[in-house]
């Protein structure tokens, strides 16, 4: 399931271009992700601040929702971005979203020069609640 080199810098792209729609007037935090179904189809997200915190949403879920809502349920890989100087990664929350749909996600965590770290979901979340382990 390894992507090639060039299919990497365009999810690594993606996600960058979609960071410029984020909404984060409170945190000025912005995140853009992009998430690349078993089809091929790519699908962006960004994340979505709010004055009550509680409501927000990050980045990967958002590229989640916005795939599943379409009928995709199938992934191979996410490449996260933002202007941290170091490499993003998930939060909590995320992590057991992409567990939810694959435990074999390929995620790309970025920086804002293009480097990034990939890592599998399990290896980032280990323990998760799968649903491998609560449907037997």
């Amino acid at each position: 399931m390894s992507l090639s080199n060039a299919e990497i810098q365009s999810l690594i792209q993606q996600s960058f271009e979609a960071k410029k729609f984020s909404y984060s007037p409170y945190s000025k935090f912005a995140v853009g992700a992009a998430l690349l179904c078993q089809d091929g189809t790519v699908v962006t997200g960004c994340n979505v601040e709010n004055a009550a915190y509680a409501p927000a949403i990050c980045a990967e879920r958002c590229a989640y929702t916005k795939a599943i809502s379409v009928g995709q349920k199938e992934f191979k890989a996410i490449a996260i971005s933002s202007n941290l100087d170091d490499f993003i990664a998930p939060c909590g929350v995320c992590r057991q979203t992409m567990v939810e749909f694959s435990e074999d996600i390929d995620v790309y965590m970025t920086k804002p020069d293009g480097t990034y770290k990939m890592m599998k979901i399990t290896e980032l979340l280990p323990h998760s609640f799968r649903p491998s382990r609560l449907l037997q």
